[in-house]
């Protein structure tokens, strides 16, 4: 069973059409226009966010009385566990970085994740070879952490290049759409083919123009996989899922992290001052910038010890 809400519901449902999905109550979280006020506007939200946590365990509750589900696996759902099933927490957050504020809000998601019966960190647990850095390892284990290896849906495969400048846009708006407005501005005066995915999911898909770039609102895993595949640069947000995918895909990128949001900031500055990919603030992008990626390495595989996936998933085993 799957269970979100939203455009990742959605998105959820499309890719996994077989499955029994059920709709979660949202935790409702948007991004201001002005990036430095997220910290406060979350603290505003907090009553809402405990609201939702509790609609989560009521959830939870019933389906585990019910006998549906047998053990879960939350991604970054605070409220969806239970002492009766083996509940697991999976994040690359084991730190929460919010500015001057990040020892309380990474003391408070530790003591969340702790009440997990396992917490799984998409990474490796090489402290220095790995792609999250500070937030997905701690100097000590105040509870059972598991590094399950870089996640991806995507496959490297050597293809032709057509696209030579591909734009993944995504996250909640309205800085979602105040990037899609800075990019095609920025853009429309390259000579390059250039393909925009604006993350925005619907029920349908749908494809045009504007200027010199090609559009299109959402595409699927397989169609993303070959569409990167076929991507000489990737410009996008410096999401943690995206950077695992671009990892996977060896791809050369140049990331736009979302204005206020600390762990996109963190991971393009870690990522930049590694030399592997270049980055701005958002405010500050202009064509030229992309002229530095060429002296950058681009995003590679990680060398990472493989996984008994056996072994992980015995936590959910009958007796």
């Amino acid at each position: 069973m799957i269970a979100s809400d939203g455009a990742a519901l959605l998105l959820l449902q499309k890719e996994f059409p077989e499955l029994e999905s059920l709709e979660l109550p949202s935790y409702n979280i948007t991004y201001p226009k002005k990036g430095g006020y997220f910290k406060w506007k979350i603290l505003l939200k907090l009553p809402q966010i405990q609201r939702t946590i509790a609609a989560e365990k009521r959830i939870v509750k019933h389906l585990v009385a019910e006998g549906k589900i047998h053990g879960i696996i939350s991604d970054n759902r605070f409220g969806l566990r239970d002492s009766k099933i083996p509940s697991v927490f999976i994040t690359h957050q084991l730190n929460v970085l919010t500015g001057s504020t990040s020892y309380f809000s990474s003391k408070i998601h530790q003591n969340i994740i702790a009440k997990f019966d396992a917490c799984w960190v998409p990474d490796s647990d090489d402290v220095l070879m790995n792609l999250s850095g500070k937030l997905g390892h701690l100097t000590g284990e105040p509870f059972p952490i598991k590094y399950i290896g870089v996640l991806s849906r995507m496959k490297k495969k050597e293809v032709p290049k057509t696209i030579d400048i591909l734009v993944l846009l995504s996250g909640p708006e309205p800085q979602r759409t105040i990037l899609e407005e800075k990019l095609k501005e920025s853009l429309k005066k390259s000579e390059n083919k250039i393909l925009m995915v604006r993350g925005i999911v619907e029920k349908e898909q749908k494809w045009g123009n504007f200027e010199n770039i090609k559009m299109v609102n959402f595409i699927k895993s397989n169609e993303l996989e070959d569409t990167i595949n076929k991507s000489e640069v990737v410009i996008s947000r410096s999401g943690y899922t995206t950077i695992m995918d671009l990892a996977i895909l060896e791809k050369k990128a140049f990331f736009i992290p979302t204005p206020g949001q600390y762990e996109q900031e963190y991971l393009a500055s870690r990522l930049k001052n590694l030399g592997i990919v270049p980055s701005c603030g958002q405010d500050k992008f202009k064509l030229k910038k992309l002229d530095k990626i060429v002296a950058y390495k681009g995003l590679k595989t990680l060398t990472q010890q493989p996984v008994d996936f056996t072994e992980l998933f015995s936590l959910f085993e009958g007796e």
